[in-house]
């Protein structure tokens, strides 16, 4: 059985799966509004996608942003995540700054979650998952495969690896390319959650084709939920209002 996590009152890895919103405004005064907007949605979690960011390059200017948007949601559990070209994200930063960032994102005290990449040097991963716990800041430890969806044993190889390293939140996106890998990854999920998994876990097929994915966490063992807001930060994510009502029906019937 997965422990759950506890982030300000908001309980991941029990009962429905938590919603998170992105935002990914590229300047202060966009960022001010969607935040501002996403009031009305009422996520679970909210997640500020910095690699959108136009200032990401200056760390003073990050912290100003990330001020911004902490004293706007006080009370959502904030995600800083830097989204590396490499597994999707909009820009390409080298190692040494990508560390940097992810550290003072952690000491500033106003992040709950960082996102860090699995696929990154293990030393390295692993002292960004110390700064982050010295500073009671949880960890999602990620993957991210636009490439196509790895075999199952692959894909709980993975989640496996995280959690080993000590991600509070193993989490693993794959694109499909037929039905077939949409299964594929659920099933992966539910023996993960079944057998080896004793944290939450965060698994998705994108796209199109991977949606049912987003949608059944709860019956698979996906403890969290990616929807769209304006502008969705990855492809095949689905309306947050849409979200939830499904969500909801799911859970009913269960």
């Amino acid at each position: 059985m997965s422990r759950t996590i506890t982030v300000k009152d908001v309980i991941i890895g029990e009962g429905i799966p938590k919603i998170c919103v992105s935002l990914v405004g590229t300047s202060l005064s966009e960022l001010k509004q969607e935040t501002e907007a996403l009031q009305l949605l009422a996520p679970d979690l909210v997640e500020w996608r910095v690699d959108y960011y136009e200032q990401v390059d200056d760390i003073e200017a990050v912290k100003e942003a990330l001020k911004l948007i902490r004293a706007i949601v006080p009370n959502l559990p904030l995600i800083f995540t830097f989204r590396s070209a490499k597994e999707g994200g909009e820009k390409h930063i080298n190692t040494e700054y990508y560390i940097e960032l992810n550290k003072a994102a952690a000491e500033s005290g106003l992040a709950d979650i960082i996102d860090v990449e699995l696929f990154n040097e293990e030393a390295e991963v692993r002292g960004l998952i110390t700064v982050a716990h010295v500073h009671s800041v949880f960890v999602i430890l990620s993957n991210h495969d636009f490439n196509g969806t790895p075999s199952k044993d692959e894909i709980i190889a993975r989640l496996c690896r995280a959690q080993e390293l000590g991600g509070d939140l193993p989490k693993i996106a794959v694109m499909p390319k037929s039905a077939a890998d949409v299964l594929t990854l659920l099933e992966a999920t539910h023996i993960m959650k079944e057998k080896y998994a004793d944290r939450p876990i965060i698994t998705m097929s994108m796209a199109g084709a991977g949606v049912i994915s987003r949608l059944a966490g709860e019956v698979f063992g996906s403890a969290l939920t990616f929807g769209a807001a304006h502008k969705p930060s990855a492809p095949g994510q689905v309306a947050v209002t849409e979200l939830r009502d499904v969500l909801s029906l799911l859970h009913r019937s269960l």
